[in-house]
């Protein structure tokens, strides 16, 4: 009898203890955060690392040259050192990007398992959403810095992950690819995140479907001239892409922003909102628009300025040098709209991507020229003209000869996306950009990918040593191994 009472009495206090913990649960702010908060947040960090224009955390319009700086030209003399700027980057993308990620997909597995069929494709199109995502993010951090932690990223427990070879991250990343367009593929129209989750895509699979195969389509233009893939890989990887990539502008890959702080643009808060003149066009840019008579582009790129007393005309500041605000054309007040969306990937991107692969007879792929053409004209209806006047432009001024057109081309249509202007000229090695005058890598020398973080140097120095030595040296104008030119 005695034990049945004291039985009765555990469950008793342990019944209560449940009770009573349940009361102490705040339930307007859980401590499990769920899923599609996470994918929102990653989405919504990410979209700010791409569009920002603040030089502690995004550089690479003044990279490619599309604008330079007034008062403070560090950076605009590849001066990353400073500001710790590749920390910045590191941190929000490993950080705050890809935790979310993993967080996210591990708190869909603690889920209740669906049980209708339609349901488990949705679980499964979710899943291979937020990988897609990853991959994304994983290649940008490669362009960036070459080899990176990836077998051991993420792990809280290993604060001193080793690097992983570029290439060989590379082909895991396409082998994650094609299981998530596979997955896509059997889960046709069973949706994804609902409810205002995917702020890019609002749950579209065939939309995300489109993103995973032009972003398979981009690893494999951007590392061809030295693929982590072999060449019969390569051109299927191509050959397939290229039949599921996007098919016009609506299929954008666009993350909206809101009008009211904090869910505006960044450039908002940089160019608006901050008060401050930091930035003028750059004459390598308005020099080479203005010899194209590409004044249609540059009159939605940049201001225009008093040229003499009667006129007025768009005029870029000497790259690096100190250049007084009023003196020079300014980024066009289209940019300073809080609700413009940051682009991800766009049709025009893709085009780029076929025609580049057509002259290099990549996955079967013929016509440059039509790629090339439908990409200049798509970047032209983009800022708000047509295709008649790009058709014209085309004639007149840009018609194909050959990759150099492309590239070319390409950079003068990435004005807004800073980091996909500078990998084109990476890669393709046009136009001819500018010296600054007091070059902190050295006269003549250009960026060709970010240093490694300070912090990583102090706290995961053996690591990252390996990783430098590896690469060829941890310096600013160490050609990753797809940047053979």
């Amino acid at each position: 009898m005695k034990k049945i009472l004291l039985i009765l009495l555990v469950l008793f206090v342990a019944s209560s203890c449940t009770k009573l913990d349940e009361m102490n649960e705040d339930t307007k702010n859980p401590s499990k955060v769920p899923s599609e908060t996470l994918f929102t947040n990653a989405q919504r960090e990410l979209a700010d690392q791409l569009a920002s224009i603040n030089v502690n955390t995004n550089v690479f319009k003044l990279f490619a040259q599309y604008i330079t700086e007034t008062t403070y030209t560090d950076e605009a003399n590849y001066d990353v050192v400073n500001r710790t700027i590749p920390d910045n980057a590191w941190r929000t993308l490993y950080k705050d990007v890809l935790m979310d990620l993993k967080e996210s997909a591990r708190v869909m597995d603690t889920e209740p398992a669906p049980i209708l069929d339609s349901d488990k494709k949705n679980f499964a199109n979710r899943k291979a959403v937020v990988d897609i995502l990853r991959v994304y993010t994983y290649a940008r951090l490669l362009a960036m810095f070459g080899n990176i932690p990836y077998t051991e990223a993420l792990d809280i427990n290993n604060v001193n992950p080793k690097y992983d070879d570029a290439a060989s991250v590379y082909k895991s990343l396409f082998a994650s690819l094609d299981a998530d367009i596979a997955t896509l593929t059997a889960g046709a129209g069973e949706g994804s995140f609902t409810g205002g989750a995917d702020i890019i895509y609002n749950g579209d699979d065939a939309k995300w479907l489109m993103f995973a195969n032009g972003l398979k389509l981009k690893m494999a233009i951007q590392t061809s001239d030295m693929s982590p893939l072999d060449a019969a890989d390569l051109n299927k990887a191509i050959q397939d892409a290229a039949m599921g990539v996007f098919t016009s502008s609506a299929d954008n890959a666009l993350f909206n922003y809101l009008g009211a702080t904090p869910n505006t643009n960044p450039l908002y808060l940089d160019l608006v909102a901050s008060g401050r003149h930091d930035f003028v066009a750059t004459n390598t840019m308005v020099d080479i628009m203005l010899a194209k008579n590409d004044t249609i582009r540059l009159d939605m790129y940049y201001t225009k300025v008093a040229d003499t007393v009667a006129s007025e005309a768009f005029k870029g500041g000497p790259y690096g040098y100190n250049n007084t605000y009023s003196d020079y054309s300014h980024i066009n007040s289209t940019l300073e709209d809080p609700t413009f969306p940051c682009v991800l990937m766009d049709y025009t991107e893709i085009q780029f991507y076929l025609a580049e692969a057509a002259v290099k007879g990549l996955g079967g792929i013929n016509g440059p020229s039509a790629f090339y053409d439908a990409a200049v004209t798509s970047s032209f209806e983009y800022w708000g003209s047509d295709a008649a006047t790009a058709a014209a432009y085309i004639l007149a001024d840009a018609p194909y000869v050959d990759i150099n057109s492309i590239g070319e081309q390409a950079w003068i249509a990435y004005y807004n996306r800073g980091f996909f202007g500078w990998t084109t000229w990476r890669r393709i090695d046009v136009p001819t950009l500018n010296d600054p005058p007091n070059n902190y890598i050295g006269l003549g020398k250009f960026p060709t990918r970010y240093i490694y973080p300070i912090n990583e140097q102090t706290l995961n120095k053996a690591n990252r040593s390996a990783a430098a030595a590896a690469i060829g040296g941890d310096f600013q104008d160490t050609k990753l191994f797809w940047d053979i030119k």
